[in-house]
């Protein structure tokens, strides 16, 4: 993260140091939210960003930690400026660091914009209506629960579960089917560990998928107050890409629980009043000001769409993060431990998931003309077997009819072929074969939720290759 260094205001008042934060003392005309250089007492600069104003004193978070940094001779001067990003497309193929940085060691970016990284807002009114299928490769989101584009749909993981799997196979995949030369992923990883970045380098350059992402890494030991700035600097550059140069954007956030946890550990060291556990109570707008970002805009080509993935502490939905995620985005992929343990890749569980923009982006045009009906009829048929397994763990399987035996079968063959695939990228055509291939297995007479025609035209038993 870069801008122009403007130094208007310097000040020696450095009061105290609190974890990541700087308290300066008789400080004036000084904006909440401004770029700060400190100038360490051996000559080392930092760079850091006004958190809180009061009459004589300002509250300033240093990116890079405050190790080396007193009270006597440390510098700290002013910009007046909004912390801000040098953008351009061939930032495409390159991994940065939390705060925009280049990391992998190439040539620096030929600047085509210097941008604020809270971006704009948009007009509501300026805004336009979700749509259009965004083709993932994977099932049980593509089938259904689709993600559609300008949409925000979360990945709701818990510890130990194969989340980063399935980011880097999305972020691999995804594209806008008809316009694949105009798609792009901005990929961002927060607070992950060593093993996790190299997985992910190795994934992205071992299938070529570098050359259309743009990666911002921050590292489990990189300064916490870096991990604040990480997602907005990524936005600001996927706004770049979708409203300058018209393309489709896919954010994916990972993991937005350890962004919390630094929000959190600000807040303690601001010493403000905490709000559930422990968290400070805006964190729904900061988590809003995120996720808002995504969508399209009327007059526009390109589009954000959001994917953030958070682990459950405990596997609780109902904690604060995911809560907050849940209210602010629209639907939610959540994965189970499960079916993890009895082998599903990836371990999506079906019937907790739900994409509320589903409807807009699929049908004639889209996807295909059954696709609903599939949907509603896979989900209502996995539904019914999955109670039957619990009704046969109490009273055992002779008490089943013959059609909840089929059932209890169909529930069985739907975790292992249509949830679990592996690394296969399956198109859409391919994921509802497999429903209407699960569909034979019972009676035609089951099949209640899906029109009459579809079952004619698309089932096993009457299609004509």
């Amino acid at each position: 993260m870069t801008g122009t260094p403007l130094y208007s205001k310097e000040s020696r008042t450095v009061g105290y140091v609190s974890g990541p934060l700087i308290f300066v003392q008789n400080v004036k005309g000084v904006s909440y939210g401004e770029v700060v250089r400190i100038v360490t007492p051996n000559g080392d600069e930092r760079t850091g960003q006004v958190l809180d104003i009061s009459k004589d004193m300002a509250v300033v978070q240093v990116y890079e930690g405050t190790s080396g940094i007193d009270t006597l001779k440390t510098r700290v001067r002013f910009t007046g400026e909004p912390p801000r990003i040098r953008v351009s497309v061939d930032m495409l193929g390159r991994i940065f660091d939390g705060v925009g940085k280049i990391r992998d060691k190439g040539p620096e970016i030929m600047e085509e914009a210097n941008l604020d990284i809270h971006g704009m807002p948009i007009n509501p009114s300026a805004r336009d209506t979700p749509a259009d299928f965004i083709q993932t490769g994977m099932s049980t989101i593509d089938g259904l629960n689709t993600l559609v584009r300008g949409q925000k749909l979360p990945i709701f993981s818990g510890a130990g579960l194969p989340a980063n799997k399935l980011a880097a196979q999305i972020a691999r995949q995804a594209r806008v089917l008809g316009e694949e030369e105009k798609f792009a992923v901005v990929f961002v990883a927060m607070g992950i560990t060593y093993k996790e970045a190299s997985f992910f380098m190795k994934d992205f350059e071992r299938t070529g998928a570098l050359e259309r992402v743009v990666f911002f890494m921050n590292l489990a030991d990189d300064p916490t107050i870096e991990r604040i700035a990480t997602p907005r600097v990524a936005l600001t550059t996927a706004e770049f890409l979708a409203y300058t140069h018209d393309l489709h954007v896919l954010v994916i956030l990972t993991d937005m629980i350890n962004y919390c946890e630094a929000l959190r550990e600000i807040s303690t060291a601001r010493e403000e009043v905490p709000g559930r556990r422990g968290y400070p109570g805006y964190m729904y707008t900061d988590l809003a000001s995120i996720y808002e970002r995504a969508g399209r805009v009327k007059g526009s080509k390109g589009s954000i769409t959001q994917i953030p993935i958070l682990t459950m502490p405990d596997d609780d939905i109902t904690h604060p993060v995911p809560d907050l995620t849940g209210y602010i985005t629209e639907g939610q992929i959540v994965l189970s431990r499960d079916l993890f343990r009895r082998g599903a890749d990836p371990p999506v569980d079906a019937l907790p998931c739900l994409s509320r923009l589903m409807n807009l982006g699929i049908g004639p045009g889209k996807t295909r003309e059954d696709h609903r009906n599939v949907a509603d009829q896979l989900y209502a048929s996995y539904a019914y077997g999955r109670d039957l397994r619990r009704l046969v763990a109490i009273v055992g399987e002779e008490a089943l009819t013959e059609l909840d035996k089929k059932y209890l079968k169909f529930a069985d063959d739907f975790e292992r072929q249509f949830i679990t695939q592996g690394d296969e990228n399956r198109t859409i055509s391919q994921t509802l074969d497999i429903g209407w291939h699960l569909f034979a297995t019972l009676p035609e007479d089951e099949l209640k939720r899906i029109k009459r025609d579809y079952i004619q035209k698309y089932h096993p038993t009457h299609r004509k290759e």
